[in-house]
């Protein structure tokens, strides 16, 4: 057992005291966030077990749909819409650029990129469970003329990160609409 010469304290005790002040604030910032509601999202509870994806995508998109379905749910994918439990179907798939802003000199300084995907989503009966939908996401980026491959390639990147939000974003909505109760017709 060692003592500090200057305050005569067990230095043992000290530390034991520390770690379990500091194991307490933990979990009370652990209690705190779970009492607030927060989770992690975890993986999209997809009733289905197969989905086709059909429609005019971009190669990329589907190949992001396919990623958020094969990781993010327990349904595979299908190749042939008839081995489909469900059928998601890209209506349109448009990529765009407009200019943002211009700097003193009269050049573009900034653009806003955006890529607008419209899609329905209906079980092999036909019966519907998105009806058709457009989700539309944006995103600014700052250009420089000195740096014109470099700023290409981060256009890149900014798409590939906002067609894999997309792809997210049409899971949760096609899981959301298959969980809610369906309106009857009498």
């Amino acid at each position: 057992m060692s003592k500090n010469r200057n305050t005569g304290l067990d230095t043992q005790g000290v530390n034991a005291v520390r770690r379990a002040t500091l194991g307490l604030f933990g979990l009370l910032s652990i209690g705190a966030l779970t009492a607030c509601g927060f989770r992690v999202r975890g993986m999209v509870d997809l009733p289905y077990k197969v989905v086709a994806i059909t429609g005019n995508a971009s190669p990329p998109l589907i190949a992001d749909l396919q990623r958020v379905i094969l990781t993010g749910t327990d349904a595979k994918v299908a190749i042939n819409p008839k081995d489909a439990d469900l059928i998601l179907e890209i209506t349109n798939d448009v990529t765009g650029r407009e200019i943002l802003a211009y700097n003193a000199n009269g050049q573009v300084s900034a653009y806003r990129l955006n890529i607008r995907v419209g899609f329905r989503a209906f079980d092999t009966s036909g019966a519907e469970l998105v009806p058709d939908t457009e989700i539309y996401i944006t995103r600014d980026m700052d250009y420089s003329v000195s740096t014109v491959l470099a700023t290409d390639v981060q256009q890149q990147q900014f798409l590939t990160s906002m067609r894999g939000d997309l792809a997210i974003q049409i899971m949760r909505r096609v899981a959301a609409s298959a969980r809610a109760p369906q309106a009857r017709s009498f």
